[in-house]
């Protein structure tokens, strides 16, 4: 619970009322103590006036007594020239008590010895201070010299003593004159200052002192007059003191033996020597009459602050050391299996295998011993290949009798007219090629590694890249995958795919043709259940768009830059390997659609150069055999009405358009019911125009739309940036200016979108089921649909086979229960617009 600023004032006043009162307290004791001694001294000097003067007195008398007279003088004879000088001495005696008691000239003969008394000890304090620091400078240099330092600072500390005990022996006699009665010893200056009200202090150190070294210094002053004012003190015990015996032990045994160590001669127990083993309280340790607390003591603070730095910097080695490693346990438990579920490859059919019929170095997309999974591979090594892509892995023949459901056409006849049979398809997205949100276990690692996309994971994993991914191929799409696929009602499958499962070029971390392996077993399970294929090139060469699932986040490399025209060249050369391989009579009824670029950013590139790109490759791949195909090339997100006119020279191409609300922040603020209406009216509109060849290009086809009316995936928006809904969204380094689900405040909430199925609310699952068909109502005024993806690891909302199973999606696609009868949208009052 945070504490009231105005408490911890308060309490702070109170503190330093009671610190002041307890100092008024003290400061009036010792004037006290102070004036009880000054009367005690006058009371002293009094009395031994007065004894003085009875002295004289008595011996007035005893010489005024009359004397014996000289042989032959009566004691009535006239009185002798003797007689009258003793009556003359004693009124002149008189006279001079009487002088005496009005300014005794001893007491100011020993005033002006005492003050020359001081000034010759100031003289020697700071003569004596400068050779210390001069001591301290060469033993400092002495002792970091290594093995030589102890000797050197014991033999500075003797020879220090001996030039110490010189200025002791000539201190505090000189000033002893002025007592003449007798007093045994005598007072240290120290002593005497004390009993005057005055007291000697430590000055702190300079910190440009001459030599380097700044050294505290001793002035004796007379009583502070900002005493109440200023923290206390250390007082330090004079060298007479310490000569008499009357030093505190601490100080004599810092003197004797504990300086050594620290070269701090003299002042051991002030610069860090040994201060005695007696572990009393020194006078030089008192603070306001108390000992001094630890926070008070600039030693122990300097300490403390030493023993700071060095916790903090084993922390950020420590953090140094371990943060690089921070995903080494998860990188090893995805080389012994799946991110995203058990590792279900299988390697029995390597049995009958010979080992020794695999050449010694064939490369690892040749030998079948290093495959993760070998299930339905055909393992006979042979080099053979199609545009230098090896043939390794598939069987000599196949066949295309299969039907994906009695709704449409086996693969060995003719589908017909898409726009009156659309595809009802499903992207197997995240799989050949990464994208985090779809499996957020492949990129759970410290923010700091920076590891957003395939790119940046491969260079961190560097050589364990293929194991990782090779177990992420084998295990999060199966044959299983392709066989639900068809149970749910679905007749189209889309692959994406990227370019290094072909090539890679200099400075590519990416892992090399192994994913072009699975891409052609995959294609094999959909010819097994009926399915037909769109071939989507999801990445090509310097990144089409710049995002995470082209491969690289980042810029944009293609068409775009110093390299753009290469990576346009390389993205036709890539063009020109796949189509030459798709164009074998084994794939002519399976390959149903081939994609140019997925979702190349218009907005950025050149229209032009991208318009002009697009007729190269089509021109290219048909040349090549790729004859039946629909060739699909992307809207590029310039508007389907701005696609009137363009490109109308290529025949049996498709326009790719990808429809999601929440990547829009008009459309993502629309609440429950009008996000309903608005993909039964607007989207069914903009499908229907621009199917027109008179309003857009013609032949559109929507290959990516879900049903998630959130961005509240984990990644969505990329690894750790945040999301639309609740505000939280990091774009260019600027967050957004709210939240922006319909409610558009703070209670906007991701939780309950994020959750499990089986906790979603009845109305809210009733919201997803309608809004999901009424995209497949509109979609299917056009070429068709492919659901963005089948399956994910977390997010639910993106799963086809996640809604299926939580019956937010129909258990089969051409089975809808809602066909955008615009009077069957409720206004979902019993349903929260904060989720």
């Amino acid at each position: 619970m945070p504490r009231d600023p105005s408490s911890g004032r308060r309490e702070r006043d109170r503190s330093e009322r009671r610190q002041r009162s307890n100092h008024d307290r003290e400061r009036e004791r010792d004037r006290d103590t102070d004036a009880e001694r000054e009367r005690e001294e006058r009371r002293r000097k009094r009395r031994s006036q007065q004894q003085q003067q009875q002295q004289q007195q008595q011996q007035h008398q005893s010489r005024s007594r009359p004397q014996s007279t000289s042989r032959g003088y009566g004691s009535d004879s006239a009185p002798s020239s003797s007689q009258q000088t003793q009556t003359l001495s004693a009124a002149a005696l008189a006279q001079l008590n009487k002088a005496n008691a009005r300014a005794p000239k001893p007491a100011k003969r020993e005033n002006r010895e005492k003050s020359r008394d001081k000034e010759r000890e100031r003289d020697r304090d700071r003569t004596r201070e400068r050779e210390r620091r001069r001591e301290r400078s060469r033993n400092a240099a002495a002792a970091a010299a290594g093995v030589g330092g102890i000797a050197a600072a014991a033999a500075g500390y003797e020879s220090a003593r001996e030039r110490e005990r010189g200025y002791e022996s000539g201190r505090g006699f000189e000033s002893g004159r002025a007592y003449e009665s007798g007093r045994a010893g005598y007072e240290s200056g120290h002593e005497r200052g004390r009993r005057k009200g005055k007291y000697e202090r430590l000055q702190q150190p300079d910190d440009d002192d001459d030599d380097g070294y700044a050294a505290p210094r001793i002035i004796t002053v007379g009583r502070d007059p900002d005493e109440g004012k200023k923290k206390a003190k250390r007082r330090i015990v004079s060298g007479a003191a310490m000569e008499e015996g009357r030093a505190s032990k601490a100080w004599r045994g810092a003197a004797a033996g504990g300086a050594i160590g620290a070269g701090a001669i003299g002042m051991g127990h002030l610069r860090g020597g040994g201060g005695g083993s007696d572990g009393s309280t020194k006078e030089s340790d008192l603070w306001r009459g108390k000992p001094r607390p630890w926070y008070k003591q600039k030693k122990k603070l300097w300490i403390l602050l030493g023993v700071c730095s060095v916790l903090l910097l084993i922390i950020i080695i420590v953090a140094a050391v371990v943060v690089p490693k921070a995903g080494k346990g998860n990188d090893e438990k995805r080389d012994s299996g799946s991110s995203a579920g058990d590792n279900l490859g299988s390697n029995d059919n390597l049995d009958g295998i010979d080992p020794s019929s695999i050449p010694k170095g064939a490369p690892s997309w040749l030998n079948p011993f290093v495959w993760a999974d070998t299930k339905d591979f055909n393992l006979t090594y042979t080099t053979a290949a199609v545009a230098d892509l090896p043939l390794m892995g598939l069987y000599l023949n196949w066949d295309d009798s299969a039907q994906a459901n009695d709704k449409v056409p086996a693969l060995d006849e003719p589908w017909g007219d898409y726009a009156k049979r659309p595809a009802r398809g499903v992207n197997v997205g995240g799989w050949l090629s990464l994208e985090p949100f779809i499996t957020p276990s492949l990129f759970n690692y410290d923010s700091r590694l920076g590891i957003v996309d395939e790119y940046s994971l491969c260079k961190y994993l560097a050589a364990r890249c293929e194991s990782v991914l090779e177990n992420h191929y084998a295990n999060f799409v199966t044959e299983q995958t392709f066989k639900e696929i068809a149970e749910a009602g679905l007749d189209h499958v889309r692959i994406p795919f990227s370019y290094w499962a072909v090539e890679v070029y200099d400075g590519d971390p990416y892992l090399f043709r192994t994913s072009w392996r699975y891409l052609l077993r995959a294609i094999e399970w959909c010819r097994r259940y009926g399915l037909r294929v769109n071939l989507d090139p999801h990445g090509i060469p310097g990144s089409q768009n710049g995002w995470n699932h082209s491969g690289r986040l980042g810029a944009i490399g293609w068409l775009k830059g110093t390299d753009g025209s290469l990576n346009a060249q390389r993205a036709l050369d890539f063009h020109d390997r796949i189509s030459k391989f798709f164009a074998q009579p084994r794939y002519k009824n399976i390959i149903s659609h081939y994609g140019l670029a997925n979702e190349p950013k218009m907005t950025e590139l050149s229209v032009s150069a991208v318009l002009d790109w697009t007729t190269q490759a089509y021109n290219l791949v048909r040349k090549n055999g790729i004859s039946d195909s629909i060739i699909v090339f992307g809207d590029g997100f310039r508007g389907l009405e701005k696609w009137q006119g363009d490109l109308r020279t290529l025949s049996n191409a498709a326009l790719d358009v990808h429809q999601y609300v929440i990547f829009n922040e008009g459309q993502i603020v629309y609440n429950h019911s009008e996000k309903v209406r608005f993909v039964c009216q607007g989207w069914t509109q903009q499908t229907q125009m621009s199917m027109n060849r008179a309003t857009g290009f013609g032949p559109t086809l929507v290959a990516e739309w879900s049903q998630a009316d959130t961005d509240c995936a984990k990644h969505l928006t990329n690894v750790g940036a945040g999301n639309r809904w609740e505000g939280t969204l990091v774009l260019n380094g600027q967050k957004l200016d709210g939240p922006k689900c319909p409610l558009q405040d703070q209670r906007c909430s991701c939780r309950d979108a994020n959750a499990d199925p089986s906790k979603w609310s009845e109305p809210y699952k009733k919201f997803l089921r309608l809004f999901a068909e009424g995209q497949m109502f509109s979609f299917e005024k056009g070429w068709g649909w492919f659901y963005w993806v089948w399956d994910t690891e977390n997010a639910a909302q993106w799963s086809y086979k996640k809604g299926m199973a939580a019956g937010v999606l129909p258990a089969k696609a051409y089975e809808r229960s809602f066909n955008c009868d615009l009077k069957d949208i409720p206004n979902f009052s019993d349903l929260s617009e904060a989720y």
